[in-house]
């Protein structure tokens, strides 16, 4: 393993040789004895570490000439570690040196094995430091990539990504369906330790509830009827790596318990077992619902909510992320309208329709009307029409009638989606008759297939 640069700024020799035979075992020592040759070194070779005596020539004796190197040094490279040396037993000159950014400072005479400890103590955090420089770099070049947008709150969200990314802690990921909750789980995971590990998404919400604890956790063979294998569960497939529990609050309760037992050991059984498997995994979860209502309607479990929320982070809805929303539909045209030559932009009508829409469905709502107008549109331009949109709101506010119809039409639309498409739950959700949301959905022209859940959330 290659060592670390050190550059030793000192203008006493004997001072300067006895440093360097402290260091030169676990580092790249390298001497200076005034400003010019240290500029050289610093210029040349890039030492994350420096010790810097205050005292140099042309004034050994003062720190003025220490203190405009210590700036030189800090404006060349913010994120070298500068060890101030001082052999004045007043305090108010390396204090000072490390209010303008100077990492710590140690007195003459020195103590070799003090010097060793604060040097190895700069070198590990210069370390963490330049890895998280570069986790934050590639985080926004690839992590990123499938999350588009430039808002405000989207660049908050890029920013939460970044800081939980390099830390184990479980997160809990809100918003409506369709903001893009698994591709902000997925962008934490590929920065975590675990990144180069397996992302394994579960949809709470869509396994059969008897189901899901063998689905969670494996059986055993012959751990019921039916177990003619032993078959590993996705918490451990997910083992050094990731797993994502969507859509949490639909987890049942007695499961709940059990999910609380692997966050709090980093163990599991599973079912018809007797043998406790270690895991190492990280927990990220996600919910459309308010975590915290389900709480109080006892629904789900307090203990188990602060334990996968201990960072939460909201997913903004489309309607609130502005030009957002053109930026996405440009995005989504190119990404989909290679097949259809024909098609170049987005029509003035249609921007016009987009930004007054309320978007029920967000993201994912966008990205199949952007299909579908590729498929509708035949002219070189896409309009309105091409994406189901009315070319102007102005045409509801004309009577009362028009009005109610339109917030109806709405009504159904976040209603489905909150559903994932399915009729029968988003009937009892709206304490209508299953065949009577069919033909509210045929008199609006409104189908399931854009409302369901597909893979390319953003």
């Amino acid at each position: 393993m290659e060592k670390s640069k050190i550059l030793v700024i000192e203008d006493d020799g004997g001072i300067r040789t006895q440093m360097k035979w402290a260091l030169n075992n676990e580092y790249d020592v390298l001497l200076a004895e005034n400003t010019e040759e240290a500029i050289k070194l610093l210029t040349r070779f890039s030492p994350p570490l420096v010790t810097l005596d205050l005292g140099l020539p042309p004034d050994p004796e003062g720190t003025d000439e220490g203190f405009r190197l210590l700036q030189e040094i800090l404006k060349m490279s913010p994120f070298t570690k500068v060890i101030i040396v001082t052999g004045n037993p007043e305090k108010e000159a390396p204090l000072r040196a490390v209010s303008m950014g100077a990492h710590d400072f140690f007195e003459k005479p020195i103590n070799l094995e003090e010097l060793k400890a604060v040097v190895k103590r700069a070198n590990y955090v210069q370390g963490l430091e330049k890895k998280n420089k570069e986790l934050l770099v590639q985080l926004k070049t690839e992590s990123n990539r499938d999350i588009i947008g430039s808002s405000r709150e989207m660049h908050e969200i890029f920013t939460a990504i970044r800081k939980v990314s390099t830390t184990d802690v479980p997160v809990l990921v809100t918003g409506e369906s369709g903001t893009g909750k698994e591709l902000v789980a997925r962008a934490i995971h590929l920065q975590s330790r675990l990144g180069n590990g397996p992302f394994i998404p579960i949809n709470c919400g869509a396994i059969p509830e008897k189901l899901m604890e063998s689905e969670l956790f494996g059986h055993e063979k012959g751990a019921y009827t039916g177990a003619h294998v032993q078959r590993k569960g996705k918490l451990e497939l997910a083992d050094n790596g990731t797993v994502f529990l969507d859509e949490i609050g639909d987890l049942p309760l007695p499961l709940q318990v059990k999910l609380l037992r692997v966050l709090q050991d980093h163990k599991l059984e599973r079912v018809g077992g007797r043998e406790m498997i270690d895991l190492d995994v990280r927990f990220l979860a996600a919910t459309n619902k308010d975590p915290e209502e389900l709480v109080r309607n006892g629904m789900f479990r307090e203990d188990l909510y602060y334990r996968l929320a201990v960072v939460t982070i909201k997913t903004p809805a489309l309607r609130e992320r502005g030009e957002d929303i053109l930026v996405l539909a440009k995005y989504f045209l190119k990404k989909h309208g290679g097949a259809n030559e024909k098609i170049r932009k987005l029509g003035e009508d249609a921007v016009q329709a987009m930004k007054k829409y309320s978007w029920p469905g967000n993201v994912r709502e966008l990205e199949n009307k952007i299909q579908r107008a590729i498929a509708f549109a035949e002219g070189r331009q896409i309009s309105a029409s091409d994406l189901g949109l009315p070319a102007s709101t102005d045409e509801f506010s004309l009577n009362l009638k028009k009005a109610k119809e339109r917030l109806e039409m709405e009504y159904i639309k976040m209603a489905l989606v909150k559903c994932d498409g399915n009729i029968s739950h988003a009937s009892k959700e709206m304490g209508l008759t299953r065949p009577t949301l069919h033909g509210l959905m045929k008199k609006y022209d409104i189908t399931t297939k854009e409302m369901q859940n597909v893979d390319t959330e953003a």
